[in-house]
């Protein structure tokens, strides 16, 4: 997997977990990513909804996870 930075902070080596997040929450065929953090500044919500999110995600058997 290459190394992909966050747009906005441009946090390096983006976890699958945040790639997959920033898929599943913007646009399948994202071109430009966000950190975790980035993210939920950008939604509006809180981290922790996020992290909350990932698991559902896993657990519903997404393949971005």
């Amino acid at each position: 997997m290459k190394n992909i930075s966050c747009y906005v902070c441009k946090k390096e080596k983006l976890t699958k977990n945040e790639i997959g997040l920033t898929k599943k929450l913007i646009d399948k065929n994202a071109k430009r990513f966000y950190c975790i953090k980035c993210l939920a500044e950008y939604l509006e919500v809180d981290l922790e909804f996020l992290l909350d999110k990932i698991e559902e995600f896993k657990d519903e058997g997404c393949e971005l996870f």
